[in-house]
Parts: C-alpha cells; structure tokens; sequence
C-alpha cells in the first residue's frame, strides 16, 4: 500500500485557460499595478493589498496566492524590472557589430530607449528613492550586478583580466549612468534621446577599455 499523500490535483481549465495559467496571468497583473503604484508619487507609500488588487482588477484573496506581503510585492516588481532590462541590454550587446562603439551604443540606446518608452521603469529605478530597506539594498544588488556584467563584457571583449582598476571603472560607469539617468527624468538635463546615447557612449568608451 502506498502511504504517500496524493498529489494535488490540477487546478480545472476555465474560458479556456489552465488553473496555473490564470494564476501566472493574476501575477502577472499584480506586477503590472505594483510597478504603476511604486512608480507614481508616493512611492511605496502607494503600495496596499487594497489598491494593487484594486487597480489589478482582482479580489484581494488572488493577492496572496503569489505574495506574501507587499513587500515581497516590491521587490518582484523591481527584479521583474531589472531582469527584463538587463536581458534587452545584452540581446542589443550581442547582435551588435564586434566593434567597441557598436556594442557600446547599442547596449545605452536600448537601455535608455526602454525607460523613455516606459517611463515606469525609469523612475522606480532611477527617479524615486527607496522607502524601505529591502527596496535600497535591491537597487545596491542591481547597481553591483550591472557593474558586474560590465566587466564581463570588458575583459571578453578586449581580452584582459580582471583588476582593481576595472571594478573602480565598472561602478563609476553604472553609478554615474544612474546619476545621469535620474537627473534626465527629472528634466534637468536639456538633451533629446539620441544625443544622451552619444555622450553616454563616448564617457563609457573612454571608462572601459585596457586599463593599467
């Protein structure tokens, strides 16, 4: 006799979709209305039960079948943004030319091509401050984890090894592209798409390359 607990059933097909589905689609709007409601004024001040449920369009019990907290809501929401940014970025990186502008101008037009079509994005990365810890030390990770693929690209790209010089570079670029960027949302910088691209390109080039 088998003594094992039997395995949950699948969750019933409804209007054609599955049960897991329709949950991933319920996630996936909790994500969407937790990056409309980070993003606005406010912040996370924003961010209830009540009013991501209620600007997803769902009953707040469809809440916790993908998070516990909002907290937790958060932070998928900021590592839903960073993925997706960071997986465009390369794709851009790696269909480019092998030619160091190329490469470099095409992972920046991507970048900040992104945050303009989806301003969303740009502001709860760049423009507003963080209100709780786990947000801060997310925007930390991400910082060094942009830092950390610009390495990588350094050293494959031009064959040279890791170093002191490279990570001081690596952070200054991702950092000073952060101040950049949030200072160009918040319309103090009077300069069009296309031209932060070029200058952007042209700060990274000189950054980037062998360093002694």
């Amino acid at each position: 006799m088998n003594s094992s607990a039997p395995a949950d059933p699948p969750l019933r097909a409804y209007h054609g979709l599955a049960g897991d589905q329709r949950q991933a689609r319920r996630r996936a709007q909790l994500l969407e209305a937790g990056l409309d409601l980070l993003a606005a004024e406010g912040g996370e001040a924003n961010l209830t039960v009540r009013g991501v449920c209620k600007r997803a369009g769902l009953a707040a019990r469809y809440f916790y079948e993908s998070f516990a907290d909002r907290t937790v809501l958060a932070s998928a929401v900021y590592d839903e943004v960073v993925t997706d940014l960071a997986a465009r970025t390369q794709r851009a990186v790696a269909a480019a030319p092998a030619e160091a502008h190329a490469r470099v101008r095409a992972g920046l037009d991507v970048l900040i091509r992104t945050i303009a079509e989806d301003p969303r994005r740009g502001q709860l990365l760049f423009a507003v401050a963080p209100g709780s810890a786990v947000l801060a030390a997310r925007r930390i990770e991400s910082a060094d984890w942009f830092a950390a693929l610009l390495r990588g690209h350094a050293r494959d790209f031009y064959g040279i090894g890791d170093s002191t010089a490279l990570r001081v570079n690596a952070q200054f670029l991702v950092g000073g592209l952060a101040q950049t960027l949030t200072a160009w949302l918040r319309g103090e910088l009077d300069v069009d798409r296309s031209h932060l691209v070029d200058r952007c390109a042209e700060i990274f080039l000189a950054f980037e390359g062998p360093v002694d």
